[in-house]
C-alpha cells in the first residue's frame, strides 16, 4: 500500500473482526457480510472468492467457519497485501493469491467445492482518482466472465454464489444457463415493503433441477431510518453482528 494511501480500521461482525481498509479505497459493506454467510460448504471444503479486494468476505467466513480451506484472488496487489494481513491480525487461515482470475492461476484441474464472488457493481468508466475504488466498483472483466471463471474452478456439482446489484439478475441468470442449474435467487430488501436493492444468487454446477426465488431478506425493520441506532432485523443483525450463516429457504 502506498505511503500515502490513508488506512482506517474497521470493526465487522460486532467487533469480533477488526479489518484494516484504505479510508478513500473500496470499502467493504454489507455485501461482504451477507456473501461470507451465504457459504454452506461442508467441513473442510476448498472455497475460493474472485476478487478478494482487503480480505473482509474471507475473514468473516474464517471466523465462522475455521475449519475451511479458504483461497482468495486479487489482482490489485495493495489490496491482497492487505487482505493477508487482516487474515493474519486476526488469527485467522487463509491464502490470498495476487493475480487475474481469469488467467491460469490453479493449472489445468482446478477443483473448488464453492466460488463466491462480489463483482463490480456499475458498467462503465469510473472517475474515481483511486484505482482500487474504480476497479472494485467499475465493470472492467464482463460478469459473464465472473460466472464462466468460477465455473471452471469448480468440481462437478460445486456451488457458485454471486452478489449483486437486482438490476444486473438478469445477466447473472444468462451467466447461469448453460452449465449451472438448481438456482436460489434470494432478494435483499433494506425494509419490508421496498424493493430488492441486491440479489444472492447461488447455482450447482452440471445440475439440471429448475430455480427457486426466496422470499426476501429484509435488512432493516420500520419504515425508514431514524438516526444513529442500530435497526437491522433480528435475522440480519444474526448475521451482521454475530457472524451467523445466512438461513437459506428458511422463513427471513
Amino acid at each position: 500500500m502506498s505511503a500515502a494511501q490513508e488506512l482506517t480500521h474497521d470493526d465487522f461482525l460486532g467487533g469480533k473482526l477488526r479489518l484494516t481498509q484504505p479510508a478513500r479505497g473500496y470499502r467493504a459493506g454489507v455485501d461482504a457480510v451477507m456473501l461470507a454467510a451465504s457459504a454452506e460448504a461442508g467441513q473442510g471444503a476448498r472455497v475460493l472468492e474472485l476478487g478478494a479486494g482487503t480480505g473482509a468476505v474471507l475473514c468473516c467466513l474464517a471466523r465462522r467457519r475455521p475449519d475451511l480451506d479458504l483461497t482468495g484472488v486479487e489482482r490489485n496487489p495493495d489490496y491482497a497485501a492487505l487482505a493477508e494481513q487482516n487474515l493474519a491480525e486476526n488469527g485467522l487461515k487463509g491464502q490470498v493469491i495476487t493475480g487475474d482470475f481469469t488467467s491460469r492461476l490453479f493449472g489445468d484441474n482446478p477443483r473448488f467445492d464453492e466460488v463466491l464472488a462480489n463483482p463490480p457493481y456499475f458498467v462503465g468508466g469510473s472517475q474515481a482518482a483511486d484505482d482500487g475504488r474504480r476497479t472494485a466498483l467499475h465493470e472492467e472483466t464482463p460478469l459473464g466472465t465472473w460466472i464462466d471463471t468460477g465455473r471452471k474452478l469448480l468440481r462437478p456439482g460445486g456451488r457458485m454464489t454471486v452478489i449483486h446489484r437486482a438490476e444486473r439478475l438478469g445477466e447473472i441468470l444468462a451467466g447461469y444457463a448453460k452449465h449451472f442449474g438448481k438456482v436460489q435467487i434470494l432478494p435483499l430488501q433494506p425494509r419490508l415493503g421496498r424493493p430488492a436493492t441486491l440479489v444472492l444468487v447461488r447455482a450447482t454446477r452440471d445440475s439440471r433441477a429448475g430455480a427457486t426465488l426466496l422470499a426476501p431478506f429484509t435488512l432493516h425493520s420500520g419504515e425508514k431510518h431514524t438516526g444513529n441506532r442500530n435497526d437491522y432485523t433480528a435475522a440480519a443483525r444474526a448475521i451482521m453482528w454475530d457472524g451467523a450463516a445466512l438461513p437459506w429457504g428458511a422463513d427471513t
